[in-house]
Formats: structure tokens, C-alpha cells, sequence
């Protein structure tokens, strides 16, 4: 009875899971949390601002989703500890202000906080459509190198739909991003994603996505505010209220990592009644 009702509220909870980052229209159930933790790896990461180039290790990635109501969810995600272990310096606008001098360097993850609205439940002749926006935070900083020191807002439509056991979901929208070597001005820069997830036996999906940002300036970018972007592969494993996830990643332009992996566990539990 216990495992029945705990794979009854996960199956119940389908919005966007780990290890995809592309947003799902569906939110949360009201009342349910998901806690998710993971460990990620990254080969030849580079920092624009600062020229650092090397190795990265997040540890732990964090998020958190709370079902508010039935169509809206909060959200919040971010790291306490970001490891560089540095391959390279390049020439770089900020490359004077590292104040790491050995062969690496640590920081925090910048946290993002937002909010998921649906706007058009999922039905046979029509996707699921939703508006998400978050505010990303100034918490990793220019002297550890690996820091943009400035609050960037989005605002994303995603949009979904379920053919048998499989899943399409496809993002698109905008981020208002602060400019790092010049507070007076912003990047605005288009925001995309896609995902695919195939429902397979034994509770074991496997998903497959590409999502990022493509600056609309001209020419040479903005330093900072360049576009970027990841395609991941994996799957997800869901026993009861756990979930366990791995992917493997590969960057999407010059300047992301050449690949690289994320595990990670989830929990999902009800915290609080609406009735």
C-alpha cells in the first residue's frame, strides 16, 4: 500500500525532472516538493571574462520545485561549490582581477529563483502550454574567474505534448541579460530548448535534450553574454518517491565544454495541503 501511493504521487508530479533542463508546461502537483541533487563534470570549460579554461566540477547542483496550486509550481536552484581546475589562461577583459594564481579555483553557483505558470492544460487535440520567468543572481563573483557578477531575467513559453510513450517538449523565449563590462547596458539574447523522453519498462525513461541561448547581436558578441548552449542523452530511474538520472553532455558552441557528465538523485514527497 506505502509503495503503491508513493509511485502513484511521483507518477502524478510529471513535470520536468533531472537530468533535462528544458522547462515541461506541466507543473508539479499542489502540495508535492521535489528535492533533486546531482554531481557534474565538465571537460575544457571556458570563462569568457576572465579566460580561464579547464576542468569543472559542481558539487552538488541543487534544485528545488514546490507544487503551489494546480497549475503553478516555485522553483529554485543553485550549487555551494563550484570547482575549476585550470588548463589554460587566455587574453581577457577580467583577466587582471583573478585573484586565483595556482592551477585552480572555486566559487558558488549563481542562484535562479522563478516561477511556472500553466496557461493551456494538455489535451488529444493540443499541447500544454505554460510561462515561466526567473531571476538569476550575482552570487559567483569576478575575482574567482568563473563569475558574470550580474542578475539576468528570462521569460520562457514552453509548450508540450504525449504520443503514447513518447514526450516532446520545446522551449522558446528571451533573457534580459546585464552587460559585465558595462552596467549600463544589456544583451538581450533568445532562449531555446528541446527534449524528447521515451517512457520504457521498469520505470526508466530515456531523454534526450539540447538547450541554450543564442545572442541576437552582430558580429563580434558581447563578452559574457555569448551564446552557449548543451545537448544532453541519458535516462531517469524512478523507484517509489527516489529518482536516480545520469547524462551525458556535449557542448553546443566554440566556447562550451567539448562534453562531460551529471548523475543525480531526486526525492519527491507532500509537504502541505491546499484543501
Amino acid at each position: 500500500m506505502i509503495v503503491a501511493a508513493a509511485l502513484l504521487i511521483v507518477r502524478t508530479a510529471a513535470a520536468q525532472q533531472r537530468p533535462l533542463d528544458t522547462q515541461d508546461p506541466q507543473p508539479i502537483d499542489p502540495g508535492l516538493v521535489r528535492l533533486g541533487v546531482g554531481v557534474t563534470y565538465a571537460w575544457d570549460q571556458f570563462y569568457t571574462l576572465s579566460g580561464l579554461k579547464g576542468n569543472l566540477l559542481q558539487l552538488p547542483v541543487i534544485g528545488l520545485q514546490v507544487g503551489l496550486s494546480p497549475i503553478a509550481e516555485f522553483q529554485l536552484s543553485g550549487g555551494p561549490y563550484n570547482h575549476l581546475s585550470i588548463t589554460d589562461r587566455q587574453p581577457a577583459p577580467l583577466a587582471d582581477v583573478v585573484t586565483a594564481t595556482g592551477d585552480s579555483t572555486h566559487d558558488v553557483e549563481d542562484i535562479v529563483i522563478g516561477t511556472k505558470i500553466r496557461l493551456l492544460s494538455e489535451q488529444s487535440n493540443r499541447p500544454a502550454v505554460a510561462f515561466q520567468f526567473a531571476v538569476r543572481l550575482p552570487n559567483s563573483k569576478h575575482a574567482s574567474g568563473m563569475g558574470q557578477d550580474t542578475t539576468d531575467f528570462r521569460a520562457v513559453v514552453p509548450v508540450g505534448k504525449t504520443w503514447g510513450v513518447v514526450r516532446l517538449v520545446g522551449n522558446g523565449g528571451f533573457m534580459i541579460m546585464s552587460q559585465p563590462l558595462d552596467a549600463g547596458k544589456q544583451n538581450d539574447v533568445v532562449i531555446y530548448g528541446g527534449s524528447l523522453t521515451v517512457a520504457g519498462s521498469h520505470h526508466t525513461d530515456l531523454v534526450g535534450e539540447i538547450n541554450g541561448r543564442w545572442s541576437v547581436r552582430q558580429g563580434e558578441p558581447p563578452v559574457g553574454t555569448e551564446s552557449r548552449g548543451l545537448a544532453k542523452v541519458g535516462f531517469r530511474h524512478t523507484h517509489g518517491p527516489l529518482q536516480i538520472d545520469a547524462a551525458a553532455l556535449f557542448g553546443v558552441t566554440s566556447i562550451d565544454p567539448t562534453a562531460g557528465f551529471t548523475v543525480g538523485l531526486s526525492y519527491t514527497f507532500k509537504a502541505f495541503s491546499l484543501e
